[in-house]
C-alpha cells in the first residue's frame, strides 16, 4: 500500500504536544483561503511512498508521537489507516488534522478506518476570518481539538483538554517533553 506524501519531518513541537514526527500527505480538495500548505493541494504531485518504508523511517527515528497533516490525510484514508494501525501497535500517540469535520468523517466508512486509530483529531476547514495566532494546535477558532477515543466511547464529541497529563509524554535524555 502506498501514500502520496509531500514531506516527512521529525522533531516538530508545533503539530501537537511533545516532540513528534509529522507526515504531510499530498492532495487536498478543500483549498482553504489562507492555507499555509498550498503546495500540498495537487494530488498528482509529491512522492508516492510505501507504507512499510514510511513505518520503518518513523520507527527508526525514535519519537513515539506522530501527526498526520497535509494536504488532507482523510483523502487517503485507507493507506493512512494502515500506517496508523501499525504505529498504534508500537505505542504511538497519533494526531491528525483534517478539513473534514467529525460529522463528515462519521458518514464515510473509509475515513472512519483512519479515525479509529487516532488519539486526537483537529477537525474543520481553516477559515481565514477566524484565524488567531493565540490558538494552540489549530489555525482558526472554528476548529475543534477532539479526543477521538473518548468520543467513540461516549458516542458524542468530547473535546481534548490541553491541560491533561497524558501517558504519551516521553522521556528523552532525562527531560520530559
Amino acid at each position: 500500500m502506498k501514500i502520496r506524501t509531500s514531506n516527512l519531518i521529525f522533531d516538530s513541537i508545533v503539530d501537537g504536544p511533545s516532540l513528534r514526527t509529522v507526515l504531510f500527505t499530498q492532495g487536498c480538495s478543500h483549498h482553504c483561503p489562507g492555507c499555509h500548505n498550498t503546495e500540498t493541494w495537487d494530488p498528482t504531485k509529491g512522492q508516492l511512498k510505501d507504507v512499510d518504508d514510511l513505518f520503518n523511517q518513523i520507527i527508526n527515528h525514535g519519537t513515539k508521537a506522530m501527526t498526520f497533516s497535509g494536504g488532507e490525510p482523510f483523502e487517503q484514508p485507507l493507506a493512512c489507516a494502515s500506517l496508523a494501525q501499525r504505529l498504534k501497535e508500537q505505542g504511538f500517540n497519533l494526531w491528525s488534522y483534517s478539513g473534514y469535520t467529525w460529522e463528515q468523517i462519521q458518514q464515510d466508512e473509509d475515513k472512519k478506518q483512519l479515525l479509529k486509530h487516532l488519539d486526537v483529531l483537529v477537525d474543520g476547514r481553516f477559515i481565514l476570518a477566524q484565524k488567531s495566532l493565540t490558538l494552540r494546535f489549530k489555525g482558526s477558532s472554528n476548529q475543534r481539538i477532539i479526543d477521538v477515543q473518548e468520543s467513540i466511547k461516549q458516542n458524542k464529541i468530547v473535546l481534548y483538554s490541553l491541560n491533561k497529563k497524558r501517558d504519551f509524554r516521553q522521556k528523552r535524555e532525562g527531560i520530559y517533553i
